[in-house]
C-alpha cells in the first residue's frame, strides 16, 4: 500500500503566531484518517498548505507522490477539499456549479457522475435552483459535490457535517464509505467526535501546532479504557475543591470522574453527600473517543505507530 499524502516537518507562522510547529504525518492510500484538535490548534492551516492555499515556511507536502509546491497541478487534481466556509457563486445553478468545477480540472460530458453525486446527496432536486436559494445545509451539500465532481484519490472533508441534518448526515456518510471501500483516501476533521470513532481506522490529534497523539483508534481507546462517572449536582449543589480536583465538566453540566475501578463509584458517593450536595442525576459510561480527546488534551500523551 502506497502512500496518499505525505507531510514532513511542516511549520506555518502567520506573524507572531506558530499555527504548525513541525507536523509529520503519513496518510496510507485507501485509509479514513481523522485529523482532531480543539480551535486554533492547526487543523484547518494544515489543510490549506496541503492544498496549496497557504505556504508553509518549512517541510514538504506531497499527495499522490506530487509535491504541493513543485508539482502543485499535478497535486491539485489528486485532491479534493471540502472547506468549513462556505463559499459559492451566486449566479449559477447547482448542476452549472459542479459543471464549472468540472471545467477547472478539464473535465467534460461528466453529466452521469454529477447526476450520481447529486442523487447521493439529495440535490437532485435542487439541480436547477440557483445557489443563493438554498439552505445553508444544502450550500454545504453543494460544497462536498463540487470536492468529488473530479473523483480525486484523496478527499478531504473540513467540518462537513456542521449545521446538516441528521438525515443528510447519514446519507453523506453512506456515500463516502462506498468511495473509501472503492479506494478513496479520506482525511476527515470534525467536532462530533463520534463520527470520527465510528469511521476512522486512525487518528492523529493536534494542539498548538504539535501533533500530541497518533494511532489506530482501537489503541487509543485502550489507552484510556474503563469507566466514567457522570454525576449532575443540584442547582444550588457546588462540588468541594477536593474532589474537583479529579473531575472534569462536560458542555451538559456533568461532573466527570475516570474510574480505575468499580469500587472508586462508593467512595466518590460517599464524599458527595458528605459535603451536602445532592444528585439529580448519575450516569455510568464506557470510555468513548470524547474521552481520549480529553484525556490527550490534558496529558499530551504522544505516541506513533511503529
Amino acid at each position: 500500500m502506497g502512500v496518499a499524502v505525505s507531510i514532513q516537518n511542516v511549520v506555518k507562522t502567520f506573524g507572531t503566531v506558530r499555527a504548525l510547529a513541525g507536523v509529520s504525518l503519513e496518510i496510507a492510500e485507501g485509509e479514513f484518517f481523522g485529523l482532531l484538535g480543539p480551535n486554533g490548534a492547526g487543523k484547518t492551516t494544515l489543510i490549506s498548505c496541503l492544498a496549496g492555499l497557504v505556504r508553509p515556511n518549512e517541510g514538504r507536502l506531497s499527495v499522490m507522490g506530487c509535491d504541493v509546491l513543485a508539482d502543485y497541478r499535478q497535486a491539485r487534481r489528486r485532491l479534493g477539499v471540502v472547506p468549513q466556509e462556505l463559499v459559492f457563486d451566486p449566479f449559477f445553478t447547482v448542476r452549472e456549479t459542479l459543471r464549472i468545477q468540472s471545467g477547472y480540472f478539464g473535465i467534460r460530458n461528466n453529466d452521469d457522475w454529477i447526476d450520481e453525486i447529486l442523487d447521493n446527496l439529495d440535490l437532485t432536486s435542487k439541480a436547477h435552483v440557483n445557489m443563493r436559494r438554498l439552505s445553508g445545509g444544502m450550500k454545504r451539500r453543494v460544497l462536498v459535490a463540487q470536492a468529488l465532481v473530479h473523483k480525486p484519490p484523496v478527499i478531504v472533508l473540513d467540518e462537513p457535517t456542521a449545521g446538516v441534518d441528521v438525515e443528510l448526515r447519514q446519507g453523506l456518510w453512506q456515500f463516502v464509505q462506498r468511495l473509501n471501500s472503492e479506494g478513496h483516501t479520506v482525511i476527515l476533521t470534525t467536532h462530533y467526535l463520534e463520527e470520527a470513532e465510528a469511521l476512522c481506522a486512525r487518528i492523529a490529534m493536534l494542539k498548538q501546532g504539535r501533533v500530541v497523539a497518533l494511532d489506530t483508534t482501537p489503541n487509543l481507546l485502550a489507552r484510556f479504557a474503563g469507566h466514567t462517572l457522570n454525576v449532575r449536582l443540584g442547582s444550588a449543589a457546588a462540588l468541594p475543591e477536593a474532589l474537583r480536583a479529579g473531575a472534569s465538566k462536560n458542555d451538559d453540566g456533568y461532573w466527570v470522574f475516570r474510574l480505575a475501578g468499580f469500587d472508586e463509584i462508593e467512595h466518590l458517593l460517599a464524599a458527595i453527600r458528605q459535603a451536602g450536595c445532592t444528585i439529580d442525576d448519575l450516569r455510568l459510561t464506557q470510555t468513548d473517543l470524547e474521552d481520549v480527546f480529553v484525556g490527550v488534551m490534558h496529558e499530551e500523551i504522544v505516541g506513533a505507530l511503529p
